[in-house]
């Protein structure tokens, strides 16, 4: 947030300097005298800042996976680029639509700003629509009442810190017409029950026992969404990584 508000005044000061420069400073200065330079880094600055800003703010945006909450799909370290209109075309900063262009489905990994801090940044996957009832029982997800299938793959072991690893089962959970890999861990967990309001999100982490969510915090409001996740561009530590497709 504290970037694109440092990049909007950067463009918007740079083009001030291309436009007087192009309208009324370059009408009044002899054909021998020079710009200053000011006004030539000022001109130069401008079209590389507008394109940025209209890249990301438009169209993409990437983004730094920091924790293992959405572990096996991502991973920290992973790097992501997020489109940034499959949401509807936003005003930078205020985040208001201007031009409507989808809402998220169920199974979507979105990105937005948590509600509860704006100025962070928050990726997890879409579980519940405006209007759904969410349950989450003894590991189990239910939405509008029905169980949502989930198969188990096999065991999995991660590291949490420098000296200490989790263990888990990998199961694949069937939501949309998406199958998708979801962590689960053998420790007790409470039982939730939400009704979605309208205009609102229900979002979860993919490693279920290990990420702070709607379950936790609430819902995620439409205003605040920022995009959808959709491929792997780096990762320094696992090379493997690179170049995957996000689902």
């Amino acid at each position: 947030m504290i970037f694109v508000k440092l990049l909007m005044a950067a463009t918007f000061i740079t083009g001030i300097i291309y436009f007087l420069d192009l309208l009324v400073l370059k009408k009044i200065r002899s054909k021998s005298q020079k710009p200053s330079l000011f006004i030539e880094y000022g001109k130069s600055f401008f079209p590389i800042l507008l394109a940025v800003f209209i890249i990301r703010s438009f169209i993409v945006e990437p983004f730094k996976i920091p924790s293992g909450s959405m572990m096996p799909t991502l991973i920290a370290g992973d790097f992501i680029v997020v489109n940034k209109f499959a949401y509807g075309v936003r005003f930078p900063i205020w985040n208001k639509i201007l031009i409507n262009l989808g809402t998220p489905n169920r199974g979507d990994i979105f990105v937005f700003h948590y509600p509860k801090n704006p100025s962070i940044d928050y990726i997890k996957r879409v579980i519940g629509l405006p209007g759904d009832e969410i349950r989450y029982e003894n590991k189990q997800l239910f939405i509008n009442g029905e169980a949502i299938n989930k198969t188990f793959q096999s065991k999995y072991s991660y590291a949490f810190n420098d000296d200490e690893s989790l263990d888990a089962s990998e199961f694949i959970e069937e939501l949309n017409n998406s199958k998708y890999s979801i962590l689960i861990h053998d420790i007790p967990s409470e039982n939730y029950k939400f009704n979605v309001p309208e205009g609102y999100y229900f979002a979860m982490g993919d490693n279920r026992d290990n990420s702070s969510d709607s379950r936790v915090w609430g819902f995620v409001p439409d205003e605040l969404l920022v995009g959808k996740a959709f491929f792997i561009w780096l990762n320094f530590s696992e090379f493997n990584r690179i170049g995957t497709w996000i689902k």
